[in-house]
């Protein structure tokens, strides 16, 4: 569907700004319109943070041949642009924008250089404030100049408080200082059950 700048009029998500230093940037916010249901378009604002760091790491491990973002997270909060009609509540619509959510972030990893896109399993979590999130996996594999690629792991939910939201992210699924046992880099050195906790962490700290 077509994507259009919006006026601005989308507060921006809450996220756990402070356990995102170090090797986090901010690296997009932006509002715009995602795509449309029960007759509104649903805006979303979105802010993206990137692990570069190890963007770093892997672009001179690769002498600059792989450079797009492998560990991300990202936050979204949704508003209905003309507001839903009486008695149609955002839970109601929390079906759709979840299909709708997981389309798209797949989308977006293919965006990012993920090759074998697909759908995988459902973790269920609840962040800080006790809501109820179903995350959904989606996987894929980056390919590297040399060897064999390298296997991506993604996570990405919706849920409702008043507010629609979403939230999620990717990572490597497997350790790239293995792959790259010549560069003495400590950004390589975290595993896939590292990055998927954290990940898990800073959605749970959005709620």
């Amino acid at each position: 569907m077509p994507r259009a700048p919006d006026d601005g009029d989308v507060p921006a998500p809450p996220v756990p700004v402070d356990r995102l230093d170090g090797a986090w940037e901010r690296v997009e916010d932006a509002t715009e319109t995602l795509f449309g249901v029960e007759g509104a378009d649903v805006r979303g604002h979105t802010v993206v943070y990137e692990n570069t760091a190890l963007r770093a790491a892997v672009r001179e491990a690769t002498d600059d041949a792989v450079d797009q973002s492998r560990r991300f997270f990202f936050a979204t909060r949704l508003a209905f642009r003309p507001p839903l009609a009486p008695g149609i509540g955002s839970a109601m619509v929390l079906p759709s924008v979840k299909t709708e959510a997981l389309r798209r972030f797949a989308d977006d990893l293919t965006e990012r250089g993920v090759d074998a896109v697909e759908r995988g399993r459902r973790e269920r979590i609840r962040t800080e404030d006790r809501s109820r999130i179903t995350l959904r996996q989606v996987t894929g594999e980056v390919a590297l100049p040399e060897g064999a690629p390298v296997p991506v792991e993604g996570w990405v939910g919706a849920w409702a408080d008043g507010d629609i939201r979403l939230a999620g992210g990717a990572y490597p699924r497997s350790s790239l200082a293995d792959r790259f046992p010549d560069l003495d880099d400590p950004a390589l050195d975290g595993s896939s059950d590292d990055y998927r906790e954290e990940l898990f962490d800073l959605v749970r700290a959005t709620g």
